[in-house]
């Protein structure tokens, strides 16, 4: 049941990679992560005060506590409106309570969507919203697909 359940959460995401000509496999060379954008540039925030991002190597998911990020991102696509990446999610399992925890891993794909102007930045947008999709092993409470919304500057306007 978890297997067809999977498929049936896969299935749609690849068939939309796949209409927008994105592709999940190759290689690509991360530019500058922490590098500030320039302007006509998609970019991603992932916390608030922290400068734009292109093609970031990690993406913090937990500002609070960093007690979930996504790490060794290999970007495949990175366009107007969408792009894609393999990487690792990197969870903190709080046992016995968060400051003793130990981190795991777990393969990712991860989506990076939607598309909304950056306030002050003339010409420059940002990602609203990322999917990350767990492709191997994963805890219990974790979905195998799971959507966020993403903040759309680094004052979290």
């Amino acid at each position: 049941m978890k297997r067809v359940l999977a498929i049936a959460v896969l299935v749609p995401v690849v068939a939309a990679l796949a209409v927008t000509g994105l592709t999940l496999g190759g290689s690509a060379q991360a530019a500058s992560a922490r590098s500030a954008a320039s302007p006509s540039q998609t970019v991603v925030f992932d916390c608030l005060g922290q400068h734009a991002l292109v093609r970031p190597k990690s993406i913090i998911l937990t500002c609070a506590d960093g007690n979930a990020y996504l790490a060794k991102l290999a970007w495949t696509s990175w366009k107007p409106g969408l792009a894609s990446a393999k990487g690792t999610l990197v969870l903190n399992d709080c046992t016995p309570y968060c400051a003793a925890g130990h981190f795991h891993r777990y393969p990712a794909i991860v989506v990076l969507w939607g598309s909304k102007a950056v306030p002050g930045h003339p010409g420059e947008h940002c990602y609203t919203k990322l999917t990350e999709i767990l492709t191997g092993q994963r805890p219990r409470h974790v979905p195998v697909t799971e959507t966020f919304p993403l903040i759309t500057s680094s004052h979290g306007a």
